[in-house]
């Protein structure tokens, strides 16, 4: 992109190519929510381009579902910033709470863009079968997609989490065979706050932390492509359980009729 004098504003030219960027995004999502085709010469099409027009501005499909699912997870941090933000910072059991809540409301009411940021990539005899291509993440990078910033949200509160519960954190000796190995590494710190939270980065908290995230994962998971009874499903009963279960491995028993009209809202 052409770069602007200091102190100066996007270019014309500049904010076409933005404006462009932005309606290939929205299309590509617009197709996806509709279950269709989500490939260049479709998105093309649909902007009445052709597809080499649209290679000037996207390089390959990778880096198209790159950018939808940068704008996905976007949008369901956003969705799940509002509902935290309802509760205060000293609050932060009843944050991760409506923080998991939002993003279950979101993967219901988005489960085609759920499909692509959050579930498995196909396998290729899967692909093979379909009736048309089957979308698949796995040539991008997470952090290009803003997987990160996912993460960071619900690893904050977290870590803030243990601040105030104080909650039983294994020690190294007590991790099951392979864990201690497979969550010591260079970026363990990044994954649950920072040494100024005062939570405990050690392979035992991060050892409850994908834990609980795959507690909730699976659940969500089970809902939105409804392999579970759909009377669990609109009651939200299922989740409900989860979630309790995962407080009260967290300390967060006591609390929980204060933090259940949290899960239901």
């Amino acid at each position: 992109m052409t770069s602007t004098a200091q102190g100066a504003g996007p270019t014309r030219r500049e904010r076409q190519r933005q404006a462009t960027f932005d309606e290939i995004v929205e299309v590509a999502r617009r197709l996806l929510r509709e279950d269709r085709d989500v490939s260049i010469r479709a998105v093309a099409t649909e902007m009445g381009l052709t597809a080499p027009a649209l290679y000037r501005y996207v390089d390959s499909h990778a880096e198209l579902l790159t950018l939808v699912a940068r704008a996905i997870f976007v949008d369901v941090v956003a969705a799940m910033t509002v509902a935290r933000d309802q509760h205060p910072d000293d609050d932060p059991a009843a944050q991760i709470i409506a923080g998991v809540a939002a993003f279950r409301t979101w993967a219901l009411g988005n489960r085609e863009e759920f499909r692509l940021v959050f579930a498995s990539p196909p396998s290729p005899e899967a692909e093979a079968n379909a009736h048309k291509p089957l979308l698949s993440l796995g040539d991008c990078a997470p952090e290009e997609m803003g997987a990160r910033e996912f993460g960071t949200f619900f690893a904050d509160i977290f870590g803030r989490l243990w601040v105030t519960y104080q909650f039983p954190v294994p020690a190294d000796d007590d991790l099951p065979t392979g864990v201690l190995e497979a969550l010591t590494g260079d970026d363990a710190e990044h994954k649950l706050g920072s040494p100024a939270t005062g939570s405990p980065v050690t392979p035992g908290m991060l050892w409850l932390f994908e834990r609980a995230w795959a507690r909730i994962y699976g659940t969500v998971t089970l809902e939105v492509f409804g392999h579970v009874h759909p009377g669990l499903i609109t009651s939200g009963a299922l989740f409900e359980a989860t979630v309790l279960d995962i407080g009260t491995d967290l300390g967060l028993a006591d609390e929980w009729d204060r933090l259940r009209a949290v899960v239901r809202s």
